[in-house]
């Protein structure tokens, strides 16, 4: 590999221009452009950003060690496989790619072809997860609520896929077991796929947690609540702030008397803090840290093999119980 690595785009779309304005200037990398097959998205990026558009895949790869995916979801494993072929490295936006077969498929070649991957779970790089997971200590119950305002993007693929699987990879990080027990709801609203969904999931460990995801929402919301023996977290992941309701290391739980109780009295309120940073460039900064030092990446191929496993369970539950919408008649406002 070069040094600095070379590393390029793949996909200009609203997520794809914000990986190519962090590349561009970001030091201890060399930026070979960008591949976009929207003749007129690309050229408002090359103008917007000063970069250059290469004219094909295979030249991009070229002169490239490395190439981040940002292409729908369903071009993911088409794309990526090209790039390990060639021998380089990958960063593939959430979820690894549409199938478990496709990710099986892709990862054996990564490792045949001694390649990196690593996957664009951002929430991990998020201030507020940052800051909590010092805390977290054998978590039992999880909430976790995703809410977002109707968006094409994404919209070629379930809620579960597209805004869901963030917080599946936060849930399997916090947790740290595998899924034992699905149960979820859904139901298409905008789309043919499913827009919102909910799910209720018991892992190996015994925790619980409870997740729901719309892409059809009036206001944006990403908030989560962890349960612990310690005491709970609630995290805003929107504003990147969080607290950590801890019960203080005087107190003997059976001596609360009944009845109302000042929550003060017997917790201490901690300030979940981290460093500023903007995610994806945290996360684009550990991508190319681990190519420059051979070091693992940070969220690894299988690892967003497990997230899409359970993400396609939860589909799977979704469709198994989902009523017939065969002759369904949308009613008049």
């Amino acid at each position: 590999m070069t040094s600095p690595p070379r590393v390029g785009v793949v996909g200009a779309g609203s997520l794809g221009f914000h990986h190519i304005r962090i590349l561009r200037d970001l030091p201890g990398v060399s930026f070979t452009g960008f591949v976009e097959t929207r003749d007129d998205r690309a050229r408002e990026v090359e103008q917007e950003l000063s970069v250059k558009r290469l004219p094909s895949l295979d030249a991009l790869l070229d002169i490239s060690d490395a190439v981040v995916v940002v292409v729908p979801t369903s071009l993911h494993f088409q794309v990526a496989v090209r790039a390990v072929e060639r021998g380089r490295h990958l960063f593939i936006e959430k979820p690894i790619t549409g199938t478990l077969e496709e990710a099986d498929r892709l990862l054996d070649a990564a490792s045949a072809a001694g390649v990196m991957v690593q996957i664009g779970h951002i929430e991990r790089f998020n201030r507020a997860v940052r800051a909590a997971l010092p805390y977290v200590r054998q978590p039992r119950f999880i909430d976790s609520e995703r809410l977002a305002p109707f968006s094409p993007r994404g919209s070629d693929v379930a809620v579960v896929l597209d805004l869901m699987i963030h917080d599946i990879d936060l849930l399997l990080t916090l947790v740290g077991a595998p899924a034992k027990e699905i149960t979820a709801v859904g139901v298409p609203v905008l789309t043919p796929m499913l827009d919102i969904a909910n799910a209720r999931v018991t892992f190996a460990s015994g925790a619980v947690a409870n997740i729901t995801s719309s892409r059809i929402s009036r206001e944006k919301k990403r908030k989560i609540r962890i349960f612990q023996q310690s005491g709970y977290l609630s995290l805003d992941l929107g504003a990147g702030t969080g607290e950590f309701f801890r019960l203080r290391a005087d107190i003997d739980p059976l001596t609360i008397k009944s009845g109302p109780v000042d929550m003060a009295a017997f917790v201490d309120r901690v300030p979940l803090e981290a460093p500023e940073g903007e995610p994806l460039k945290l996360e684009l900064e550990s991508f190319v840290a681990a190519l420059a030092s051979g070091g693992p990446a940070v969220v690894t191929g299988e690892e967003g093999r497990l997230a899409l496993d359970m993400a396609l369970r939860i589909v799977a539950e979704i469709e198994r119980t989902m009523p017939s919408l065969q002759g369904f008649t949308r009613p008049h406002a």
